[in-house]
């Protein structure tokens, strides 16, 4: 069996805001940082394109793995092409970007990819603070599965959580302290539609994304040009 390496660690990498930020925070805590990145059938697969490119800037080990099985098992504006998304999230349901099982899937396919490779820190973007009403973001249910990856696998994962307790503002203020500002501003995917950088500005993502810029800027005596 492999032996563990407690100075390395996987991060869970999308190639968006949350995700670089968190592999920048992943490379400053630990000595070794790998970065892997799934295809799930997402309608915009450039954000996969961007990732490897980003982890080439961060000079860290990059993967991807075909994951598109998620695709079959729901329907979500994700990665349904005829599927309008949702402006607002629904008063009374999960808004209709939400991709059922993304993050249990994500995780524990990350987790055996770790074991076999040697890890057993796990690192994720997911915030409940600024979790758009998704349940698989909230800290309950990462607890509850990291508890369970262990006991599936008899190892000693740790999943880390940096963004947990934080808003986009605290992320971009984060992500400055790190020193990527500028890559995660410039070189990140986290627009809905596919935009890189600044993103479209009209889908959920790019709007959570922008609101929290214009505040961090303006913390800095900045204006968001």
């Amino acid at each position: 069996m492999m032996q563990m390496n407690r100075d390395k660690a996987l991060v869970v990498f999308s190639g968006g805001q949350d995700s670089t930020t968190c592999l920048y925070w992943a490379k400053k805590h630990f000595k070794e940082v790998v970065a892997l990145t799934f295809l799930y059938g997402q309608k915009h697969a450039i954000e996969v394109d961007y990732a490897g490119k980003i982890a080439q800037k961060a000079g860290v080990e990059w993967h991807q793995m075909d994951v598109s099985f998620i695709s079959q098992l729901s329907r979500n504006a994700l990665v349904d092409k005829g599927m309008v998304m949702d402006s607002v999230k629904p008063a009374d349901a999960l808004p209709n970007t939400f991709v059922p099982g993304r993050n249990l899937f994500f995780l524990s396919i990350a987790a055996v990819f770790a074991r076999e490779h040697g890890i057993c820190h796990l690192v994720t973007g997911v915030s409940q603070t600024d979790f758009s009403g998704y349940p698989d973001c909230r800290d309950a249910f990462i607890k509850s599965l990291n508890v369970t990856l262990n006991l599936a696998m008899e190892e000693q994962f740790v999943i880390h959580t940096p963004l947990m307790w934080i808003d986009k503002c605290q992320t971009w203020e984060l992500a400055d302290h790190l020193g990527a500002f500028d890559v995660v501003r410039q070189d990140t995917v986290t627009c809905y539609n596919g935009v890189p950088g600044d993103g479209c500005g009209h889908c959920p993502a790019c709007q959570l994304r922008r609101e929290g810029l214009e505040k961090y800027l303006l913390m800095r005596g900045e204006s968001c040009r």
